[in-house]
């Protein structure tokens, strides 16, 4: 069958989907469905025609035993009995069971490549059918190192070499959940292209019976359609026009829309457009309103790029760098700027304005430990690409070792033709040698880091609201001492329900702590609000408001009252967004009664 489409009849992904729909119920395939094809609807196997070398077999098994498997996997292994190849294929077979329940372990079945090596039962068979070996040396050949104490070193060695790497469950999970946590939602996204709409020139017309849908009337202005031709272009051609578009992966799927994200064409045409436009005003800087500085501050951005011996790119990080008169610097999120008003620049710049960046601060509190974290990775990921690929081409040298020694032989029988076939095969040797001291070289380079550029991006100078000091400005600001006891409680109950839980409310995300059940991997991103009294209201932020709409499926606001006499959590409430918050218009803010949560 040709591959052609899934909806495309009589092709081999039309068959494979049929397959998975169960409107065909059994699926008959040569040794072209053995490797890249997902099979986990089927738990039933035949093979028909046993390969000789394990390691296919084992691909074939692995079609049907995947993730996503929902039974036990039956597998059968049709072997034709009146040859003595398949006499003593089934004397293999019943030795590997025997070995594998007397050891009890399944992993019996997956390092035979490593006792029964695929090259050696070639030559052995080779040997076999040339008449070198008779019956019995085949045999011998063939069982002679399947031996229980052989599979018992391996399986012990693997499980050894499991134990001594740095292998944490915990630490997968907890990485797990962080990278959700830092995950680009598709809410974002759309308000990132609705924002950008105007300013590139693009119709963008939302539409409100889909999530994060919409229509793009007209063409793709040629502004946009200028970056597929810059030389750093890595992405697919931008389309003449767009049908609908989600940056919802779900509804476009559902819906058979185009998925609007990271990386497709349009979405990167945008980004670039707006970063171009956005360089003057990043020289320029900005000026903001917080409700939370008590005095002038200058927010640094720069840009930290770490590059290898080979001159690539290997990590850039964002950091943003706090100065304030008589303190010292402290890192602050790219977040902060959610929860600041817009200014008009004062006349006269305050102090804070004209003082230097602090570059010995920046490098030794931020860009070594930088360096350092990225270096102990890149060395591990290193060392792991070193030994494969000593594996892999020590293998190729071997079979090319191999071929050359059976055209020698040839060669000195007379065969015609040999001589030509015996410089190809040196050639191949000399080209892997080459290859592999290439490898080494470039390994020992990547294992180079340097920061090769620190790049200040933008400064904001952020001053004092100035009616901070009313009272309908000063209620809006927490209680410093009811936050702190809130704040414990909160953390006293995550942890009393088993879940690690991490402060960092002073980064200005959108959520006070973040909280991870190592066991399960659930995250939750907890807002925390605490209340002297038995109620009152609670008040969000706009960076507040708009992580908990955008973070639905694992934000939480925690609500203690009676912070001052007998502190007290309030049933956690998940995807707070949900409730009608009264917008405060004065300085943006959404204003909720603690009783609206109880109902």
């Amino acid at each position: 069958m040709k591959s052609g489409g899934r909806d495309q009849p009589g092709t081999r992904l039309h068959t494979e989907q049929q397959f998975k729909d169960a409107a065909i119920q059994i699926l008959v395939a040569t040794e072209a469905a053995g490797e890249g094809i997902n099979l986990q609807c089927c738990h039933i196997l035949f093979n028909y025609d046993i390969p000789w070398n394990p390691n296919r077999l084992e691909q074939r098994m692995g079609r049907i035993h995947r993730y996503g498997q929902l039974h036990d996997c039956l597998i059968f292994n049709f072997v034709a009995t009146n040859t003595i190849e398949g006499q003593v294929l089934r004397k293999l077979h019943e030795k590997l069971q025997e070995i594998r329940d007397a050891l009890d372990d399944d992993s019996v079945f997956n390092v035979i490549g490593e006792i029964l090596p695929a090259a050696h039962m070639e030559r052995v068979l080779r040997d076999y059918y040339a008449g070198k070996l008779g019956d019995a040396d085949l045999e011998d050949r063939l069982l002679h190192n399947v031996q229980e104490e052989r599979f018992r070193s391996i399986c012990q060695n693997a499980l050894e070499g499991l134990a001594t790497r740095s292998l944490n469950l915990e630490m997968l999970i907890e990485r797990r959940a962080r990278a959700q946590e830092r995950r680009v939602v598709p809410e974002a996204i759309a308000r990132f292209l609705r924002d950008s709409a105007a300013c590139v020139s693009l119709n963008l017309l939302p539409l409100l019976d889909l999530p994060h849908t919409f229509d793009i009337a007209g063409a793709m202005p040629n502004t946009l359609r200028r970056h597929e031709r810059e030389p750093d272009w890595r992405y697919a051609p931008i389309a003449a026009r767009y049908p609908r578009c989600s940056t919802d992966r779900a509804t476009a799927e559902s819906q058979n829309l185009e998925w609007v994200t990271p990386g497709h064409p349009l979405f990167e045409a945008v980004r670039l457009q707006i970063l171009q436009l956005g360089q003057e005003c990043f020289r320029q800087g900005a000026c903001f309103y917080s409700l939370s500085h008590p005095n002038p501050a200058r927010i640094d951005f720069y840009r930290a790029r770490l590059v290898d011996g080979l001159g690539h790119t290997v990590h850039e990080r964002l950091v943003a760098l706090e100065l304030a008169a008589a303190e010292s610097p402290r890192l602050q999120d790219a977040a902060v700027l959610g929860n600041l008003l817009p200014a008009i620049l004062p006349d006269p710049l305050p102090a804070i304005a004209f003082d230097p960046p602090p570059e010995q601060w920046l490098h030794e509190t931020v860009l070594k430990p930088f360096l350092e974290e990225v270096r102990q990775d890149r060395l591990a990921e290193v060392q792991r690409v070193a030994s494969h690929v000593e594996l892999s081409l020590t293998e190729l040298l071997q079979k090319a070792d191999e071929t050359i020694g059976k055209f020698a032989d040839a060669l000195q029988r007379g065969d015609e033709g040999a001589k030509g076939l015996l410089a190809n095969a040196e050639a191949r040797h000399q080209e892997l040698l080459h290859r592999r001291d290439r490898r080494r070289a470039e390994l020992e380079r990547e294992k180079s880091l340097t920061l090769q550029a620190v790049e200040l991006i933008a400064s904001a100078l952020v001053l004092p609201h100035p009616d901070q000091d009313k009272p309908e400005i000063r209620r809006l600001r927490p209680d410093p001492e009811v936050e702190l006891i809130a704040m414990r409680v909160a953390q006293e109950y995550e942890r009393s329900q088993g879940r690690t839980v991490y402060d960092v409310h002073d980064k200005d995300l959108g959520y006070d702590l973040t909280s991870i059940d190592l066991s399960s991997g659930e995250l939750r991103l907890i807002e925390v609000k605490g209340i002297g009294r038995e109620t009152g209201a609670v008040l969000l932020t706009p960076n507040e408001r708009r992580v908990a709409e955008d973070r639905r499926d694992c934000y939480w606001l925690y609500v203690i009252t009676n912070c001052k006499t007998e502190p007290t959590l309030q049933p956690p409430i998940k995807a707070p967004a949900r409730f009608p918050w009264q917008e405060i218009t004065k300085v943006e803010h959404y204003r909720l009664n603690v009783d609206q949560l109880a109902s």
